[in-house]
């Protein structure tokens, strides 16, 4: 195992200009499965694939990248409202809502899938009765979920949103146009 020294953006293809799918955190844990042209080819502790420069490896994983810095999930989420939304972010200088839960549960010392859809797979189904503060909310077409939230109770979620008008973590009523998806509720 390796691990990078600074915030290292995770790219969908080993190109600058692709799409940052993921972050890396210094000191966080990867296998290198590959590399070309000065490019790594990496998977994450929770089995994120993508690309990093070369470079940016260096030394051995930090033992206490996974050690707790919030009771509750939900502790740490509300610590990052207002964080600016970022496609792929996964810090208080950008985050998205996947990334939000991802890290949310990470800094509880609970290591959770990356993205919403593999997060929604990994949950416990709970009916919408059943839901409590803390629970997850994901929203998307037929057949797969594309964002997710935390229940707060009373109609309301924190989430990280990017759509007109808000590009933050925020704390709101379900929004009229989330509810009109495919709407599933569970617990991680």
């Amino acid at each position: 195992m390796s691990s990078v020294l600074a915030l290292t953006a995770v790219r969908a293809e080993p190109r600058d200009d692709a799409e940052q799918v993921t972050q890396l955190l210094p000191g966080e844990p990867v296998t290198v499965e590959d590399a070309r042209d000065g490019w790594a080819r990496i998977r994450t502790a929770y089995g994120y694939p993508g690309w990093i420069r070369e470079s940016a490896l260096g030394g051995a994983a930090d033992p206490a990248w996974l050690e707790p810095s919030a009771a509750e999930p939900l502790e740490h989420a509300r610590a990052l409202l207002g964080v600016p939304y970022l496609w792929g972010g996964m810090t208080s200088t950008g985050i998205d809502c996947s990334g939000l839960v991802h890290m949310s549960f990470r800094a509880a010392g609970r290591l959770v899938p990356r993205d919403a859809d593999q997060q929604e797979d990994a949950g416990t189904a709970v009916g919408p009765d059943e839901l409590q503060p803390g629970d997850l909310v994901t929203y998307g077409d037929i057949n797969r979920a594309d964002h997710i939230a935390f229940w707060l109770g009373g109609g309301r979620i924190l989430h990280a949103t990017d759509r007109e008008g808000v590009h933050r973590v925020i704390e709101e009523l379900e929004p009229d146009y989330l509810r009109v998806r495919r709407r599933q509720t569970f617990r991680l």
